[in-house]
């Protein structure tokens, strides 16, 4: 695996149908398309698809929420104790944390810390850190070109997968939101 993307929690809509990034107004296939991390463009429901390109999906938190409000700190906790496994275990390249409201959380960063997208000097269980803006259609914070000049910077540390390695050894970190 090249690249892990993370993402909060799963929403309403993610939850119901089982893939990531499923709302109507979430911008993250799209991105991923524009920006060529895939080649061909994809929906969330392709979302078993991404080890294809070496890339794989999971979330901080398991629980759907319509929103971060809902979420408890000791949610937070947990998660980050969960990814840290995964990470360990699938030993991406990089972990691109998709929003820096999650990046703050997990570097324990103040919200009046600025943050800047793209690689971070920070490593997260040995592999690179790339902040992304949240592609969720509520994040007004960032125009779609700012969201895809972020994702084109994340493509140079992307390589494609080795010849003969296994999607179904890969998939097993994407897990299906809840």
């Amino acid at each position: 695996m090249q690249i892990l993307f993370v993402g909060i929690n799963p929403g309403v809509r993610s939850a119901t149908i089982g893939h990531h990034f499923a709302g109507y107004s979430n911008r993250f296939w799209k991105l991923l398309y524009d920006s060529r991390l895939v080649d061909e463009p994809i929906k969330a429901e392709d979302d078993g698809r991404l080890p294809e390109w070496g890339l794989g999906i999971t979330n901080l938190i398991a629980r759907m929420t319509p929103g971060i409000d809902a979420l408890r700190p000791e949610e937070y906790s947990s998660g980050e104790r969960v990814l840290r496994r995964k990470v360990r275990r699938w030993r991406p390249r990089v972990v691109a944390f998709l929003g820096v409201t999650l990046f703050r959380t997990v570097f324990r960063r103040g919200a009046g810390d600025r943050v800047a997208l793209g690689q971070q000097h920070e490593t997260f269980e040995g592999a690179r850190v790339f902040v992304l803006p949240n592609p969720s259609g509520r994040n007004a914070n960032f125009s779609y070109d700012d969201m895809l000049a972020a994702f084109r910077r994340l493509r140079p540390l992307a390589r494609r997968p080795r010849a003969g390695a296994t999607a179904a050894r890969i998939v097993k970190v994407i897990s299906p939101p809840r």
